[in-house]
């Protein structure tokens, strides 16, 4: 009964902010058709923009929908441009619970009542979001961690209830989405079962706040002497799956760009930075924040770390393997060099596209997109309008869309925002291409090839001291296969020699007693 109230909500969302006709022109010829037809008579804010209204829908509908909707606006390849850009603008501002819950969920966590663990708590969150709220502060010393005496920490706290929710909520998004794939006319290009699976995954992932701590700590532990970029260290003994306590970083919201410029930080090098850093966790490390948007950056205004970023929630995470990291890197280098007949056969060598395809017509249609973007400052590039064009492109040759590198376009589209909000002159190209030949050659070239050797060489002590008797063995079993062979052949000898025996002495036999009857037959006569 429940979830029948809650679709009869959605449908009457729908028809408030004059979705229905959308709806409705892209329904199947039928019986829905002709109702909805009659409903949209009635249906108001129809004359509003078509991606505005997918946005206020899913924004009246909930935090669920509104984090949704901002998943599948990176699906670039799916969504006509104007849908993507306004499904960007949504802001998931959730109204918090309360404190007295929030503090319960603490102390029923943490196993001790809040004044035995901080000295000062803040009730008032500083942040709150559909999946979870985040509380300052001050740790008190224990007999185990004395360092921690006045440290300022950040408490994020799993929204109560909220299991049930996203279960009731994603379940419908299933059935939508059957629906629509079953009477939309662009039902199977848009994958909409597709989109709530990979949707699921991500927000499942955000419900197990150690598996964000365990992704905090991953990335720290690589970023360890970086001078751009800090990440908050989580108090281990104070994290559980529904609460984590961490560092608390001190700086400024990268999108208050007033209060940074005010403060004298310098946009040009920031901007360079943050490409330097995406690129780094792509390249070198196959491990990336992929939720970069504004509520996770801050800058650092402390005289010590002035101008580092500060990375925060890591409960979305993209990792890429070795074949990967080294696919993309040689396709982007080979953008950058303008070689669009590597890229052609780049997509060929990895599967992506029929072994049949011709590469120079795959080479000729990405010249087509990319050429017209170079040279030109990042306030003239869109890069979704080139992301836009390639998958129209992929489409025409039958290119199979990678699942794992859909955050990694995610992440893409989230950096160029804030390149273009910082320095809208960037070269995205020439800041990014000398990072990817450094990597390249990293792995491709002397070092590289030093690299992989210590790599095995713990694998090759182990083997080493057996060198010796499994040179023996082997040429002992190679020398007992010889002479099994030289005995086979030289029993196929006699064998045959015992055939061609027989066969002579047959032969003989034969003629002896045809001779003897000749004679006897001679002697008869005569």
């Amino acid at each position: 009964m429940r979830r029948l109230a809650r679709l009869c909500f959605i449908f009457f969302t729908a028809w408030r902010f004059g979705l229905l006709p959308l709806l409705r022109d892209n329904l199947k010829p039928g019986i829905s058709r002709s109702f909805l037809c009659i409903l949209c008579w009635t249906s108001p804010n129809s004359d509003l923009p078509r991606g505005a209204r997918i946005r206020l829908t899913l924004e009246a509908l909930g935090p669920i929908f509104v984090k949704f909707g901002q998943v599948l606006s990176t699906r670039r390849d799916l969504l006509p441009e104007d849908i993507s850009d306004e499904l960007a603008k949504l802001q998931d501002q959730v109204p918090p619970f309360s404190n007295a819950e929030s503090r319960r969920l603490i102390e029923e966590a943490l196993g001790q009542p809040i004044e035995e663990i901080f000295l000062s708590f803040d009730a008032s969150p500083v942040a709150s979001a559909s999946v979870a709220q985040v509380h300052f502060g001050i740790l008190r010393a224990t007999e185990k961690h004395p360092e921690w005496h006045h440290r300022a920490a950040a408490i994020k706290v799993l929204r109560p209830g909220i299991l049930p929710v996203i279960e009731g909520d994603i379940a419908l998004m299933y059935d939508l989405a059957k629906i629509i794939e079953r009477t939309s006319e662009d039902g199977r290009r848009l994958k909409p079962r597709e989109n709530v699976a990979e949707f699921d995954t991500y927000l499942h992932d955000e419900l197990d706040l150690m598996r964000e701590a365990a992704n905090a700590s991953q990335l720290r532990r690589y970023f360890t002497d970086s001078k751009k970029l800090m990440i908050p260290e989580m108090y281990w003994d104070l994290c559980h799956t529904n609460v984590i306590v961490m560092e608390r970083m001190e700086g400024i919201s990268i999108g208050r760009n007033e209060e940074l410029r005010a403060a004298g930080v310098d946009f040009k090098k920031l901007a360079a930075d943050g490409v330097e850093i995406f690129f780094t966790q792509v390249f070198e490390y196959g491990f990336f924040h992929a939720d970069m948007h504004p509520g996770n950056i801050m800058i650092s205004l402390e005289p010590e770390t002035f101008g580092r970023f500060i990375s925060l929630d890591f409960g979305i995470v993209g990792a890429l393997s070795e074949s990967d990291k080294n696919y993309l890197a040689l396709n982007f280098l080979a953008f950058f060099n303008r070689d669009y007949r590597r890229v052609a056969e780049l997509h060929i060598e990895s599967g992506w596209v029929p072994a049949n395809t011709r590469v120079e017509e795959l080479e000729g249609a990405v010249r087509s997109v990319c050429e017209p973007y170079f040279d030109r400052p990042l306030k003239e590039i869109s890069l979704g309008i080139v992301l836009m064009r390639l998958f129209q492109t992929s489409r025409r040759f039958k290119v199979e869309i990678q699942p794992q590198l859909t955050l990694l376009q995610k992440t893409l589209l989230n950096v160029e925002g804030l390149a273009r909000q910082l320095d809208p002159d960037l070269d995205l190209w020439k800041t990014a291409k000398p990072i990817l030949e450094k990597w390249i050659s990293q792995q491709l070239g002397w070092r590289g090839l030093l690299d992989g050797l210590k790599a095995e060489a713990p694998a090759w002590a182990r083997i080493l001291p057996t060198l010796p008797r499994l040179i023996a063995e082997s040429l002992a079993q190679s020398q007992k296969k010889e002479q099994n062979v030289e005995l086979e052949v030289l029993k196929a000898l006699l064998q045959q020699e015992r055939r061609t025996h027989r066969l002579i002495m047959g032969g003989l036999l034969f003629a002896g007693g045809f001779l003897a009857g000749i004679l006897i037959i001679g002697l008869g006569i005569y």
